[in-house]
């Protein structure tokens, strides 16, 4: 063997290292170096050996255990890898499309109306009993009915407003003030109504002037707010029944306001589609105000055509679409104030109705109303 033999690489597959032994031909020396130039032994020897791994074939192949595949120069070093090289077969690639199987219909759901509607009704049914005979018998009682269901409002009022928003309206001089209003407006009049409010102010101002000044401004705001809101307002109530035919102005009132609530509730539900305010009250819809609309003129011209005394039934048309309004904006009015308190309800006096304020929300500002127009229309005695 020639000395240019020297150099050359072992053969495919043979293990071991070359290297000079003497003068005679190379022969393999365990623990040398890679071929390459003529260097000693010992030299060879301090090298650290560099197995050489022979070819072999891709992981997956053969009988080859899968765990050894990592360590082949040829394979993958992650099964992964392997996995995602691999190609799948033509219908796995492009699977027929299922045909569709046909699904059952959802079954309709039934619409509900929020609340304990038998309880409602009855409770409804009571106090109409309770309205009508104290409206009837001696018209003093109806009085007393009235200042009762605004004290119990104005409560209701004042503790939303401090368990939410911590207002600490003066609910004491907010009540006796409040029940003198209702009585001031029965006996005087309107005169006395406004004299009434004037000092349910005063007395609400001094009343707060006995705790901190720490939010003072705030407080009695909210008690003015609440002094006209709930007693004033159900003054006019009061001033109607003073007329000769008071009882039957205070019942034309009362079928109006609860006919259009009524008629705005069963179009709506039935119907509604539209919303009217979906900010303030989304289960209104423009489908029930016209229900209200509606129902509150028909009922409104057979009540001033048989009940009143003068009236006429395009007087009852007037004023049925006057009270389809200001009951809507009533209900949408405390329904603002329910939402900037986070509440669904101002009580939980009422079964199926709420609080006291959840049933007066369309009757205060429509009292008013309808007092203007039978002063207008029929006179005020």
């Amino acid at each position: 063997m020639s000395d240019s033999s020297w150099g050359a690489p072992p053969s495919a597959g043979q293990a071991g290292y070359w290297g000079p032994t003497g003068g005679g031909p190379a022969q393999p020396v365990p623990g040398a170096g890679p071929a390459g130039p003529a260097y000693d032994a010992p030299e060879a020897q301090l090298t650290r050996p560099m197995p050489i791994v022979p070819d072999a074939p891709a992981y997956g192949g053969g009988d080859q255990d899968d765990d050894r595949g990592a360590a082949r120069l040829s394979g993958p070093l992650f099964r992964d890898e392997t996995f995602q090289a691999r190609e799948l077969p033509a219908e796995t690639q492009n699977p027929e499309p299922m045909p569709d199987v046909p699904q059952p219909a959802p079954a309709p759901q039934k619409k509900s109306a929020g609340r304990d509607l038998s309880a409602a009704i009855g409770v409804g049914v009571g106090l109409g009993v309770v309205i009508v005979a104290s409206l009837f018998i001696v018209k003093a009682v109806f009085v007393g009915v009235i200042a009762v269901a605004v004290v119990v409002g104005l409560w209701e009022l004042t503790s939303r407003l401090q368990e939410r928003k911590g207002i600490k309206a003066p609910l004491v001089p907010l009540a006796v003030g409040g029940a003198a209003m209702v009585v001031a407006g029965y006996v005087r009049g309107a005169e006395g109504a406004w004299v009434a409010m004037a000092l349910t102010a005063l007395a609400a101002l001094v009343w707060r002037m006995t705790e901190p000044p720490e939010n003072y401004l705030r407080d009695v705001t909210a008690g003015l707010f609440a002094a006209f809101y709930v007693p004033f307002l159900a003054t006019f109530v009061a001033m109607m029944l003073t007329a000769d035919d008071g009882p039957w102005r205070v019942l034309t009132f009362l079928i109006l306001t609860v006919v259009s609530d009524t008629g705005a509730y069963a179009v709506g539900w039935r119907f509604g589609k539209h919303k009217l305010a979906p900010r303030i009250s989304p289960g209104k819809t423009r489908e029930g105000l016209l229900g209200a609309v509606l129902f509150a003129m028909v009922a409104g011209a057979l009540c001033m055509q048989f009940l009143i005394d003068g009236g006429s039934w395009w007087q009852g048309l007037l004023l049925g679409l006057a009270v389809a309004a200001s009951a809507t904006l009533g209900d949408l009015g405390e329904s603002m104030i329910k939402r900037d308190l986070g509440i669904k309800d101002m009580g939980t006096l009422l079964p199926g109705h709420g609080g006291i304020m959840d049933r007066l929300d369309s009757l205060l500002p429509t009292a008013p109303v309808v007092w203007l127009l039978m002063v207008i229309f029929v006179g005020s005695t």
